[in-house]
């Protein structure tokens, strides 16, 4: 049905096709901003004799628009008053090949398909394909053909997954992944997703997982303006709008647009803990603070902060704390706690003894601490990390508070196995030490967690004998009891949020899991094992949070490039990695839908020559701002020697702490643990050598403790994996002497210099 527009002037609403904006954001800067006022301009009055907007031909609702000179703007006509920004192209490519331009309704997700042929088989089918050889003569073989990816799929099954039609013919003729992954780039959302995971599991799967919970019944091919409501777009109702989605890239972009697996995530009715897990760049922090205002949207009205947000450090909270207010604006912060475990366990126990002047120190410190009590006892059976390992895993994780629970406690995971008799020796070990640290004054996180914990799970007691005395007493309240008791006849929460899920330890999630009362969507976390950064192994079952039935896993990265990913992933070797509930959890399916160059692998002969290969590799991306660029080291020494390296060179760079960068100028510096939840366009991971990347200490325990040495390379593993898919365009790795073991074949490949 054709759709005339109104020659009367009048404000339109102007929305925002997803796949547009990465057209967009790679035009010249100045033709950007012409976008930015056409935008303007066309929702003011879109007949305006300057734009001038006029009906392509052979198209019912497809128009173009002058962005400039050179630039138009492609348009759908979804109503009398609304309009959808599809593209933008330079005006010498806007009128060739109009027949190639498709749009459609999608008669599976009831949503809005829009194809450019030209660009998806110019772009796509050529991608990935060697040149075409020289003739052969003839008595030469007929040249073997590629096997389509998806011969065993029939186009009949592809319609029914709701692939866009125009796009099937397409997919047919694919036999490459990199092909695959190029028409990704440019198909709707739906048909992405569906071909991604089709090309990993059964159709009948897809058909189950990934179509049947998005399909629309009874879909009416004319209705644009349903249609609409069910494509990702965006609408575009100030000025900034578009300039924060284009400016803000990933972030601002990922505001707006959910992929559809994300969404059905986000807003889901779980009937308890929820968990989503997937690799980097997958989208899981998108996800969390999204489910985050989905929850404060059904909140009714009041002024409390019912909903939780936690992770485990203070600069991913702070990072959490701008996002959330980027997404949801001042109303949704302000029902929301934002806090990290460690200051919400500390707020637990301070209210329960204000008075405590008690210091508190971090793991390096305990564990000198515990080198000076066997130095002090000559005891030599026992090495300190074991020690502290045994403590904080075992005793503190699962608050053991006497010598006869310690006998009967479950050490899985823990590698070394102990007699009777050494538990009793570590017992009385544990009692000493902590009675050091009592003399001392101080305390470690991990012991104030674990007695934060053992508060909420008595104020939990009292709550529940509350809730039963006032059922025995036919549901009336006990106005005395109420009074004296107050808030803490009430969960903290209604629900809770966890970021980062797979660095939180035991004692947190006691802690956490008291906090909300048991119920539908009472906790919803995300995390990766894979990215796990701290010797925190869990079982959630076991500690109350029960995810059974109640798993999902993102399989698209949108951050790291598929050749960053693919060395990423060689680093991580043939090591298993458990799901947080006992079980093995795996990348299989996880790919990136980018594309890039591959990764630089750099042996230089001596610290300096790694310092200015460092210093080098910075200069040649003079394309790009500093504050993109990082270096990520294993030692706090080599923060100091790279800083100092490239102020000698005039390049300006800045540490980050543990509060966060020490500047806002400059290359960021920090070692692999800072590097958590960042991301950066280009990266060097410098000093992966031998003796740093594991420590030297690590490969004494080989041959001495079997199990803990394999644990300690495994969490060196995640360390490097983390740190390089922080990298989203460019990604160098470089070291002097050895190589890191756990490189393996990545150093085969390294220049020298």
């Amino acid at each position: 049905m054709t759709t005339t527009p109104s020659a009367a002037p009048t404000k339109v609403t102007l929305r925002l096709l997803e796949k547009t904006d990465r057209e967009i954001v790679k035009l010249d800067r100045a033709i950007v901003g012409a976008v930015y006022k056409f935008q303007h301009d066309f929702r003011a009055n879109p007949r305006h004799p300057g734009l001038r907007l006029k009906q392509l031909e052979g198209h019912d609702r497809l128009y173009s628009a002058r962005v400039n000179a050179d630039y138009r703007a492609l348009l759908l006509h979804l109503s009398e008053s609304e309009w959808l920004l599809v593209a933008v192209k330079h005006r010498g490519h806007v009128y060739e090949n109009l027949d190639r331009l498709s749009y459609g309704i999608n008669q599976v997700t009831g949503g809005i398909d829009y194809v450019d042929l030209e660009i998806v088989e110019s772009g796509v089918l050529r991608r990935g394909r060697p040149p075409a050889a020289p003739a052969a003569s003839p008595a030469a073989s007929e040249p073997t053909r590629e096997r389509p990816l998806f011969a065993d799929v029939t186009r009949q099954q592809l319609a029914d997954l709701g692939v866009a039609e125009p796009l099937i013919p397409v997919v047919a003729r694919l036999t490459s992944d990199e092909e695959l992954l190029g028409l990704v780039e440019y198909a709707p959302r739906h048909t992405g997703e569906v071909l991604l995971r089709l090309r990993d599991v059964p159709y009948r799967q897809v058909l189950e997982e990934v179509t049947r919970p998005v399909e629309v019944k009874d879909v009416d091919p004319e209705d644009y303006q349903a249609a609409v409501e069910r494509t990702d777009t965006t609408v575009i109702t100030t000025d900034k709008d578009l300039e924060s989605i284009i400016e803000e890239r990933d972030f601002g972009r990922w505001k707006v647009f959910l992929h559809p697996t994300q969404k059905r995530l986000v807003t889901r009715r779980y009937s308890g803990p929820a968990r989503v897990g997937g690799g980097p760049g997958t989208g899981k922090t998108i996800v969390a603070l999204h489910r985050v205002k989905h929850l404060v949207d059904r909140l009714g009205p009041g002024n409390g902060k019912p909903v939780l947000l936690t992770t485990f450090n203070k600069n991913l909270a702070a990072d959490l704390r701008t996002r959330l207010l980027a997404l949801g604006g001042p109303e949704t912060l302000a029902r929301v706690e934002i806090a990290h475990v460690d200051q919400l366990a500390t707020r637990v126990v301070r209210e329960a003894d204000p008075g405590s002047t008690k210091s508190r120190i971090d793991d390096t410190r305990a564990l000198n601490e515990w080198r000076q009590i066997l130095l002090e006892t000559g005891e030599t059976k026992w090495d300190a990390e074991f020690l502290m390992d045994e403590w904080t895993q075992v005793i503190l994780g699962q608050a053991v508070n006497s010598r006869a629970g310690y006998f009967k406690a479950r050490r899985a995971g823990r590698g070394r196995s102990i007699t009777r008799a050494d538990r009793a020796e570590i017992w009385q070990l544990t009692e000493r030490f902590t009675q050091r640290l009592d003399e001392k004054n101080l305390e470690t996180h991990r012991q104030v967690a674990e007695r934060a914990a053992r508060l909420e799970i008595e104020r939990t007691a009292r709550i529940e004998a509350a809730a039963r005395a006032k059922e025995e007493r036919g549901g009336l309240g006990n106005v005395h009891a109420e009074s004296a008791t107050g808030a803490w006849q009430r969960h903290r929460y209604r629900h809770i949020v966890v970021d980062e899920a797979q660095d939180l330890a035991a004692a947190h999630w006691k802690m956490l899991r008291a906090m909300v009362a048991p119920g539908p969507d009472d906790i919803f976390l995300v995390g990766d094992t894979h990215q796990r950064i701290y010797d925190n192994r869990v079982t959630l079952g076991s500690l109350g949070v029960h995810i059974r039935g109640r798993s999902a896993k993102l399989t698209l990265s949108y951050r790291t490039t598929r050749e960053i990913l693919k060395s990423a992933l060689r680093v991580l070797g043939d090591e298993h990695f458990d799901d947080l509930d006992g079980d093995e959890e795996t990348l299989a399916g996880y790919r990136s839908v980018l594309y890039g160059s591959e990764p630089v692998v750099r042996r230089t002969d001596s610290f300096d020559d790694e310092l200015d290969a460092i210093t080098e590799q910075i200069k040649a991306w003079h394309d790009i701002r500093r504050e993109d660029i990082a270096v990520c080291v294993p030692t706090n020494d080599m923060v100091t020697h790279v800083g100092n390296r490239l102020a000698r060179s005039g390049i300006v760079s800045t540490e980050i702490t543990a509060d966060g960068p020490r500047g806002d100028e400059g290359v960021h510096i920090g070692t692999m643990y800072r590097f958590k939840g960042l991301e950066y366009r280009r990266m060097i991971i410098a000093g992966v050598q031998r003796g740093l990347v594991p420590r030297a200490s690590v490969e004494a325990l080989r041959r001495t403790d079997p199990a803990r040495y394999q644990a300690e390379c495994k969490r060196a593993r995640s360390l490097l994996f983390v740190a390089a898919t922080r990298a989203r365009d460019a990604l160098t790795i470089v070291w002097h002497g050895e190589p890191s073991p756990l490189l393996g074949s990545l150093a085969l490949a390294a220049a020298p210099r």
